[in-house]
């Protein structure tokens, strides 16, 4: 049995999904928008894996799924939407999807595709960065102070503390923060990294960006 985060805004597909997953024997945490996600899917939370829909009402699903994963859920993540473009597909799998199914699907294919990603989920958690990011508001917040940061700003911070202790590669944050096919620039990146590292400052995060030069961006 596979406990299942699933976010899905249409109550009809909610409720046909969690019923289906519920008769193959998994057990199933739902919730209807982005703003319920990040309180039932949190890192404390025990997920086998989560679905989540793109086009939710509060929030871009893909933004929902990198702020929990930089709070430290790694439970595998499938992306449920009607968008069936290859550069959406893309974009899915920079902010942090493992699997990608188009509406309208196949219970039992979605079915199988989950219990591969469970099989593959982390043994351990990992501890999240001492901050908050909410892709409702596309803020940072620590108990001392909130501050908003821009759309790319979100996708780039995101896509580097979501992997405590790697380096992640600039154009793992490009295609984390920017469409896919897009031509950025070494100073643009490096310039948004500032920009970044100084709201980071103002909320008193602990938290601090490293360069590595040549290579990428690791959190410490």
């Amino acid at each position: 049995m596979l406990t299942i985060g699933v976010c899905e805004d249409h109550e009809p597909i909610r409720r046909a999904f969690a019923r289906g997953l519920r008769q193959a024997g998994h057990e199933v945490v739902l919730a209807h928008d982005g703003g319920e996600a990040l309180r039932l899917f949190g890192a404390d939370a025990a997920l086998d894996v989560v679905v989540m829909d793109i086009g939710l009402p509060d929030a871009d699903g893909r933004d929902v799924v990198q702020a929990l994963q930089a709070a430290g859920q790694t439970a595998p993540v499938l992306f449920l939407t009607a968008l069936d473009g290859v550069h959406d597909k893309l974009h899915g799998f920079a902010a942090g999807g493992d699997d990608y199914v188009v509406k309208p699907f196949e219970l039992r294919e979605v079915l199988a595709r989950l219990e591969v990603l469970a099989a593959r989920r982390p043994a351990q958690p990992l501890d999240g960065q001492g901050f908050q990011l909410d892709p409702l508001t596309h803020s940072v917040r620590t108990s001392h102070a909130e501050v908003l940061l821009s759309p790319t700003e979100f996708r780039m911070l995101a896509a580097i503390v979501s992997r405590p202790g790697q380096v992640v590669r600039r154009r793992a944050v490009v295609a984390a923060a920017w469409p896919d096919g897009a031509s950025v620039s070494e100073n643009t990146i490096d310039s948004y990294v500032r920009r970044i590292r100084v709201k980071l400052a103002e909320v008193r995060s602990p938290a601090r960006i490293e360069t590595v030069r040549g290579v990428g961006f690791r959190v410490v």
